[in-house]
């Protein structure tokens, strides 16, 4: 992507007014979407990013600069962009790097940017076809097949020199059902860090159907009673209630800067017995995945609790800098355009020692809430609102009638305390996270677990 040369000379110049370390991130990135709205095609776009991002540090300061000028005289410039940002010191830098490898543990099959655009079209059409003809009540489907090829390069003033190719496909499926004037929606929105092979996991009729299925229980359904409650918490992304309540709040973006209710608790029991948790960018083909992280370091598994004590934090290079711990692999962003911060992968809650039928079974009255919705959370405090996106009343151990409207409202640090039952169910579900460093992938994910008491919002 960019001679050896150039980095080297970039890297010196960016060193050359005081800063204790430099590096330099390239990215190469093509999207493609197809968009297909009630059976036809909306439309086809392709994308194509590219840019340089250059990072000085001295000590716990940093200064970013970016250009989309890829030539020797665009990165030097930008180089003595934040050379200058940085310091006066005038000193001479020499900077020697050494290409290292980068192990593929995410091969690509079928390429989704530049497989056969009819072969593309027709996966999003017998997604979306699926879903139409599940009932006469769909009124509207909408689909989106995507897919991701994003080149990167990352060198640093410590000699670090590695190049990486991070494919992601993902396949939207969004449908409408409507009667008697009322709309409800449903959806369906799998993706994998691979091609266009993540259909042989993934039936695309299947995928419409549910999205389908969903929309014409939540039109069906009543609405959520109000009130403090059991839940019951199904796997897949339902583990974005541990993604957004409390990993937010063990990333050291927050944790370094004493801005996290997790400050100061390692060692410390934060959560029921039954709980560990991890951030695993390891796992084959996960939509979180990748071989590197941002900053170059190789992914890792980090088990953050375990048995309910706090064991990890996630660590990228400025928060190893300023908590005194090392890096954990965990250094993430959207593009060359930012810069880079501790982020998570795929993060879930591990499978634990209760029955899934006896969860269910153990509940006299409260709600179960198959399918999670977004939300919001302050990593601070940790407070956290979430909608349901699809949810059952339970009476007396068995889940009867749908309900809509629901939300879960409470803080990371309680919920973690009240989660009293951990299933052998574990799925994982994906998202796009926003932080300061951009919208990324993550997969959220857990089994079937019980919240012995939470508020549930309501009518």
């Amino acid at each position: 992507m960019i001679k050896q040369q150039i980095l080297e000379e970039a890297l010196a110049v960016a060193m050359s007014t005081g800063g204790d370390f430099a590096e330099v991130y390239a990215e190469n990135t093509k999207n493609n979407s197809i968009q297909l709205v009630d059976g036809k095609i909306d439309k086809i776009v392709d994308n194509t990013y590219s840019g340089v991002g250059i990072r000085v540090f001295l000590g716990t300061k940093t200064v970013y600069a970016t250009t989309t000028d890829m030539t020797r005289e665009g990165i030097v410039a930008c180089a003595k962009n934040a050379a200058d940002i940085m310091g006066e010191l005038k000193r001479t830098v020499n900077v020697i790097l050494t290409p290292m490898g980068v192990k593929n543990n995410h091969p690509v099959l079928i390429d989704p940017i530049t497989a056969d655009v009819r072969n593309r079209i027709a996966i999003l059409k017998d997604a979306c076809f699926a879903a139409k003809e599940y009932d006469e009540k769909i009124s509207q489907v909408q689909g989106t097949l995507l897919g991701v090829d994003h080149a990167i390069l990352v060198a640093n003033s410590e000699g670090l020199f590695k190049q990486d190719r991070h494919v992601r496909t993902r396949i939207v499926v969004n449908s409408v059902a409507s009667a008697a004037g009322e709309n409800q929606s449903g959806g369906c929105s799998p993706g994998r860090g691979m091609g266009l092979e993540m259909f042989d996991k993934f039936n695309p009729r299947e995928i419409g159907i549910h999205a389908s299925k969903q929309a014409l229980v939540n039109l069906g359904a009543g609405y959520c009673p109000a009130g403090q409650m059991t839940v019951a918490i199904e796997n897949g992304f339902g583990g974005v209630i541990f993604h957004e309540a409390c990993g937010h709040s063990l990333e050291a973006t927050q944790v370094g800067v004493g801005m996290s209710e997790m400050c100061g608790k390692l060692g410390q029991i934060i959560a029921n017995p039954k709980v560990t948790a991890i951030d695993d960018g390891t796992i084959a083909g996960a939509w979180g995945s990748v071989n590197i992280d941002d900053e170059g370091n190789p992914t890792q598994r980090n088990v953050l609790i375990e048995n309910g004590v706090l064991k990890s934090y996630m660590i990228d290079r400025l928060g190893s800098r300023r908590m005194g711990m090392a890096m954990t692999g965990n250094s993430r962003r959207q593009g060359y355009s930012y810069e880079p911060t501790s982020r998570m992968t795929n993060t879930f809650i591990d499978n634990g020692p209760d029955k899934n039928e006896d969860i269910i079974a153990s509940i006299e009255y409260g709600l179960y809430a198959k399918e999670m919705g977004g939300g919001s959370v302050n990593p601070l405090t940790g407070a956290f609102n979430f909608a349901v996106r699809e949810g059952y009343i339970v009476r007396n151990g068995k889940i009867c009638e749908a309900v809509r409207g629901a939300s879960l409202i409470g803080t990371g640090s309680q919920i973690l305390k009240d989660i009293d039952m951990v299933g052998q169910n574990l799925d994982c579900g994906q998202g796009m996270c926003g932080s300061s460093s951009g919208s990324i992938p993550t997969d959220v994910g857990q089994p079937l677990i019980r919240v012995k008491k939470i508020t549930v919002g309501g009518r």
